[in-house]
């Protein structure tokens, strides 16, 4: 996907909906009830509050924008995700805008897309492997990292207080390209107290680059390999009283299976 087409750093839905009056002839609509275009939104799971929030909230704009919009939801299926949009192509779409779960898998049916003029979106996740992606809407995803890892080093207060502490690292799906820039903005501001010694590893898992993130990769972000893994690692290297201080965590799938972890370990809110 060329430069030229990308769409980045979008804060908000809004932007998105002021964004499609380019993608259809008629924004303004025809001014006898017609909507201004019609738009096939796809989000990945209703498990997670922020994609339901999401794809209700652009649902919304779109449709006070003057356009019909179709919203799916896949819980975390990638064959469902495809017939879905199999689906809206079928029924003759303006827009497609997709947050995907494997961007890798849908490039049959966004060739589909192209050959009836459909416009792409992707929504928050880069579509890889396909060619038809007209725009790219995200958000400056290594600022959010960076800021995950500036409220650990201020919570434990890491430039004075003595340590060291025990932090145990995570990273996002290996087949999500958000992922690494997530882990890379945290990473940037971790690994300096990691190799000072002020932050210590005690599973080992702590890559020594930035370009090593996948090797802590939980694929699929999914919660309950996040807890088996955690879970893990307790067993394994918090056997002689020990105590985790902190755990990076990118996102809330996978903090929901990191604190069912800790609360199964005795872990409790606030514990020193």
């Amino acid at each position: 996907m060329s430069m030229t087409k990308k769409l980045v750093a979008v804060a908000s839905a809004a932007t998105i909906v002021l964004g499609l009056a380019a993608c259809t002839p008629d924004a303004g609509g025809t001014g006898d009830g017609d909507s201004a275009g019609s738009v096939g939104i796809s989000m990945p799971t209703r498990s997670l509050e922020r994609w339901i929030n999401d794809g209700e909230g652009l649902k919304k704009l779109l449709e006070d924008a003057g356009y019909s919009a179709d919203l799916q939801y896949a819980d975390d299926k990638s064959d469902t995700q495809i017939s879905q949009i199999q689906n809206q192509i079928a029924a003759g779409v303006d827009i497609l805008v997709i947050a995907a779960i494997d961007g890798e898998l849908l490039a049959p049916g966004l060739e589909e897309a192209a050959a009836q003029d459909i416009k792409v979106i992707a929504y928050d996740r880069l579509i890889n492997g396909s060619e038809n992606v007209d725009y790219y809407a995200t958000f400056d995803n290594y600022k959010v990292g960076q800021l995950q890892g500036e409220f650990i080093r201020d919570q434990l207060d890491l430039d004075n207080a003595e340590g060291p502490f025990n932090l145990e690292p995570f990273a996002g799906s290996p087949d999500d390209n958000n992922a690494k820039f997530f882990f890379s903005g945290a990473w940037d501001v971790l690994l300096p107290y990691v190799e000072s010694g002020k932050l210590v590893v005690p599973s080992g898992k702590s890559p020594a680059s930035n370009e090593e993130w996948a090797s802590i990769g939980i694929l699929g972000w999914k919660s309950d390999s996040a807890q088996a893994e955690l879970d893990n690692r307790l067993a394994s290297f918090y056997t002689g009283g020990e105590k985790i201080d902190v755990v990076l965590s990118p996102n809330d799938s996978l903090a929901q299976g990191i604190a069912a972890s800790l609360r199964s370990a005795g872990y409790t809110g606030g514990d020193d």
